[in-house]
């Protein structure tokens, strides 16, 4: 594996200058003024990733690393987008240091992305993309740069991001503390984690594209040979109570206008699972400010950021 540093990234560090590196990767200035875009050569192909540090570490401290997955057709950049998805506030607010992999692409510019989740998606499942062994990289290669708190490593994702997070669970559970997925259900055919894995779904009751009861829906993709037959919510939520041996009864801990979470505790190695419902916001991303164009407006009965952040640090013990 062959390590390099994008050449904008080099002359940001000599220069400090922000809007260069904006103006390579498509973020915001005040984003990519801390931020480094690095290519890795994995199994012969070059990827990349996008890191972001807080401002405010202690440099010597040892950082929570938080992975972010981008959707199917999406890339790296839109997944850093703040107004789409906030991960980089949170990110500073909270002290984590947050990356964002570019799934496989055939493109250039590594546009129109999407993950080997197992059953879906696009041209990353018909190849057979190592996107575990890429992740794996990603976080090896973040690990190198700053000091990463190997107990307190996690995965999140969007829709098809959210299926590859559930393949971290079931096959990188060495290294994934927890894993939270949204709009995107478990999409393996078989999953035998070397652990319990603390798991939080998070989903809309009327998600028109990865349907909340299962398939796909009218808004999936023009071409449904891209993706799957979709797993059902309550299907993937039973798996995995499944599996971390949970009591089979949840708790319901939030209720409020829009939105519920219930949770399944007595799990093996208090490996608790955790559902978020919300009755509106489609196919995005609970509490954005900004969702692409024809889609439904993102529910604001729950903030996505805020659940997903306040389980990792409940599971980690931190």
């Amino acid at each position: 594996m062959r390590r390099q540093v994008c050449t904008l990234c080099l002359l940001l560090a000599l220069s400090n200058n922000g809007a260069s590196l904006a103006a390579g990767t498509d973020l915001p200035a005040q984003i990519a003024d801390r931020s480094q875009s690095v290519t890795l050569e994995v199994a012969g192909a070059l990827r990349r990733y996008l890191l972001y540090l807080p401002s405010n570490r202690d440099r010597g401290a040892p950082l929570p690393l938080v992975v972010a997955l981008h959707g199917g057709g999406g890339h790296a950049e839109f997944m850093a987008d703040d107004e789409r998805y906030g991960l980089i506030s949170k990110a500073e607010r909270a002290g984590f240091a947050v990356v964002f992999p570019n799934g496989h692409s055939r493109l250039p510019r590594g546009r129109l992305a999407t993950w080997n989740a197992g059953g879906c998606c696009g041209n990353a499942r018909d190849t057979g993309s190592d996107d575990v062994g890429f992740i794996r990289a990603v976080v090896a290669d973040v690990a190198r740069r700053t000091p990463i708190d190997r107990q307190r490593i996690f995965a999140t994702g969007m829709s098809n991001g959210g299926m590859m997070a559930y393949r971290l669970a079931c096959e990188a559970a060495d290294l994934f503390r927890a894993v939270a997925a949204v709009a995107g259900t478990e999409a393996v055919a078989g999953c035998q984690p070397a652990r319990a894995v603390p798991i939080l779904h998070i989903h809309a009751r009327d998600d028109s594209h990865v349907l909340f009861d299962g398939g796909a829906g009218a808004d999936a993709f023009r071409d449904r040979r891209q993706v799957m037959d979709f797993v059902s919510v309550p299907e993937t939520i039973a798996r995995w109570v499944r599996r971390n041996g949970c009591q089979p009864a949840p708790r319901r801990i939030l209720e409020r206008p829009g939105a519920w979470c219930e949770r399944y505790t007595g799990c093996r190695a208090a490996a608790s699972v955790q559902l978020c419902v919300t009755a509106e916001g489609g196919h995005s991303w609970p509490g954005a400010a900004r969702v692409r164009r024809g889609k439904a407006d993102a529910s604001q009965a729950l903030d996505a950021n805020d659940t997903i952040w306040n389980f990792f640090v409940e599971v980690a013990g931190s």
